[in-house]
């Protein structure tokens, strides 16, 4: 069965967004990355592992695959961008109930069905399922308990106030699968659901 895997950047504060314009993220998806080699080959190994992207219908029509398109065309040979090309030739599914067909290549929408839509991928074949965020729609996956690995990449930056994906689910027990800390100061903190 396939897992669904949430990553999310996070302030060390649990803050996924900043209320204020603030430059927190040491990779803020640009060209320049504040992200050490380590992490970067630790980020692209995740991703060969996922064969399915899930979107939010706010996510894909705010251009993050074509961002993630014009990425793998152009740094086709850097090794760090091999998850573009990954996000690329991944299945994509779009759930949403406004929008009727797909704009994208490799990509189909599905209804904003949460719990069918997600547990219907899940008992297909192949590699994991990947989420990447937006808040509210990590929020809505995590309140209907339907995340099965957390990856919380944790910026060494406190918000004090912004959007969080928790604060929909009620009370939850995680159980700690694995912690990294890398030079450039991200720690990562995978997790899975405790029950």
């Amino acid at each position: 069965m396939k897992k669904l895997i949430l990553q999310m950047q996070m302030s060390v504060d649990g803050f996924v967004g900043a209320d204020e314009d603030h430059r927190w993220q040491l990779w803020e998806w640009g060209d320049e990355s504040g992200w050490d080699d380590e992490l970067k080959q630790d980020f692209n190994a995740v991703l060969e592992t996922v064969d399915t992207i899930l979107l939010s219908r706010k996510m894909a029509e705010e251009g993050y695959l074509n961002h993630w398109g014009n990425a793998a065309r152009k740094y086709p040979k850097d090794r760090f961008y091999a998850f573009a090309q990954r996000i690329v030739e991944a299945e994509k599914v779009v759930l949403s109930d406004r929008l009727k067909a797909s704009r994208w290549e490799r990509t189909r929408v599905a209804s904003g069905d949460l719990p069918r839509e997600v547990n219907a991928l899940k008992a297909g074949e192949g590699g994991n399922i990947a989420v990447f965020g937006g808040a509210g729609f990590a929020a809505a996956l995590v309140s209907a308990g339907l995340v099965d690995e957390f990856q919380l990449f944790i910026n060494p930056a406190v918000l004090g106030s912004g959007r969080r994906i928790f604060d929909q689910g009620g009370f939850a027990g995680l159980k700690l699968i694995g912690s990294k800390a890398y030079a450039c100061g991200m720690v990562v903190n995978r997790y899975a659901p405790a029950g």
